[in-house]
């Protein structure tokens, strides 16, 4: 019956046609995610190179006056790259690898990022994770919709019902054929990636491997679900492409409206407005006026003498402290709306393989929205802990070159993925159970 079927399977042309754009789009995908790692790497080097020979400048050009030296200097944080994700690279596209902040006030530079242009970034990005999620279903979906319905319009369904024992058996095996090359082309594309990507072999990586293995079987049990109404080739053609559209498609876009209009989050433009007038008011202040909320916070300070009558780097970074403090209160809010907003969208996705799929593939890979947020906390602390180290240097006038320069390198921050891998692949298995076991007693009918 195997030999039967797979002779059939290979006599199929459009079969091994659309099996073999899969995996020519698929390779496609994995050296777009190498060009993806690849800048990366560039920026990183870039980064250091610049940091190193910025202090070196400046030393040299400015070394009597340390908070003109600070003024200029900038320091880098970088997110230490995951070669997973390359596989999806999520939002990772428009959030900044890395950020290079000078001890000024911080809110108006954590939220920089790099110049994209806007219609690719529109168009999305083809990784991996992309082909997985909305090319295989469709390749699927061509390869079984017509299943029981193209034996039964051939005339051949009765010769081969009195012929087999089963005939829920021998559908199950004619579709296992087709599976079984689909699942084939994935491993083939997954193991590419792991060379081709130096994708470590770590707990991140099988939990993705596992969550595709899990969602091309929901498609699976999809296509066998519509399969046993028994109805014709085209019904079951237009009511499979519709489902897709509909779950990849209408769907996602339709929680991420619901999401954006429950959740609005006018503390960005709050945060931004009070951060500037925050620092520009405080020209036309008395100087007092600036330094007593200062000195509250950094009592250890009051010892310095803060003149009315011209410039000091204590007043100027005080003042660029006070835009931070004033626009402190909007940017946790506006974070705990962002948090807010991924929350409820785990749990609709709890419901919709499609985009529970997505959100797995991004966390993984530390490209989703939260590992973004846990980046400019991590950026908060280290921008707090430069000013913080520089001030007292600053304020006792001391020579740039009588700094250890030295422990002011790039520093990098390790992304931490923290899951549970049965709470991440269950929602999807168990709706996949409740549809295969469905679509099998529909069929034991036959």
């Amino acid at each position: 019956m195997y030999k039967l079927l797979l002779r059939s399977f290979f006599r199929t042309k459009i079969f091994l046609v659309s099996l073999s754009l899969l995996l020519f789009v698929g390779i496609i995908s994995i050296l777009i995610g190498k060009q993806y790692l690849l800048k990366q790497e560039k920026t990183i080097a870039a980064a250091v190179s610049f940091q190193q020979k910025s202090i070196q400048n400046n030393i040299k050009y400015h070394n009597e006056d340390l908070g003109l030296v600070l003024y200029y200097l900038r320091f880098t944080l970088i997110k230490k790259p995951v070669n997973l994700s390359a596989i999806s690279i999520g939002q990772s596209d428009v959030n900044p690898l890395l950020q290079s902040v000078t001890i000024r006030n911080l809110e108006g530079q954590k939220h920089d990022t790099d110049f994209e242009n806007p219609a690719l970034l529109m168009s999305g990005n083809l990784d991996l994770g992309f082909v997985i999620i909305y090319l295989f279903p469709l390749v699927l979906i061509a390869m079984t919709f017509n299943l029981y319905s193209e034996e039964k319009e051939l005339g051949t369904w009765r010769i081969l019902s009195t012929q087999t024992t089963s005939k829920l058996s021998f559908l199950l095996k004619k579709m296992g054929i087709r599976i079984l090359f689909i699942f084939a082309v994935l491993i083939v594309l997954l193991i590419a990636a792991i060379f081709v990507l130096r994708i470590p072999l770590d707990y991140n990586f099988w939990a993705l491997c596992m969550q595709s293995f899990t969602y091309i079987l929901f498609w699976c049990a999809l296509c066998l679900i519509v399969i046993s109404f028994q109805a014709n080739s085209n019904f079951n053609a237009l009511t499979l492409i519709s489902i897709w559209i509909v779950l990849t498609i209408l769907l996602p876009a339709m929680v991420n409206n619901y999401v954006l209009n429950k959740y609005p989050v006018p503390e960005a433009l709050d945060a931004m407005i009070e951060q500037r007038d925050g620092y520009h008011e405080k020209w036309d202040l008395a100087k007092g006026v600036t330094m007593e909320p200062f000195f509250e916070d950094f009592p250890h300070f009051k010892k310095y003498i803060v003149p009315e009558d011209k410039f000091s780097w204590i007043w100027y970074y005080g003042m660029q402290y006070m835009g931070d403090l004033e626009s402190k209160e909007s940017s946790i809010k506006m974070s705990e709306k962002i948090r807010l907003r991924n929350k409820i969208s785990e749990t609709i996705a709890l419901v919709l393989p499609t985009i529970h799929t997505q959100l797995v593939f991004n966390k993984m890979a530390s490209t989703n929205m939260i590992a973004h947020l846990d980046f400019i906390e991590t950026l908060t602390k280290f921008h707090e802990k430069l000013r913080v180290a520089f001030y007292s240097d600053v304020f006792d006038k001391r020579p740039a070159d009588s700094i250890d320069w030295g422990q002011y390198d790039v520093k990098f921050y390790e992304p931490n993925t923290n899951f549970n891998l049965f709470k991440t692949l269950s929602p999807t298995l168990l709706i996949t159970i409740l549809i295969g076991l469905g679509a099998i007693i529909k069929l034991k009918r036959l």
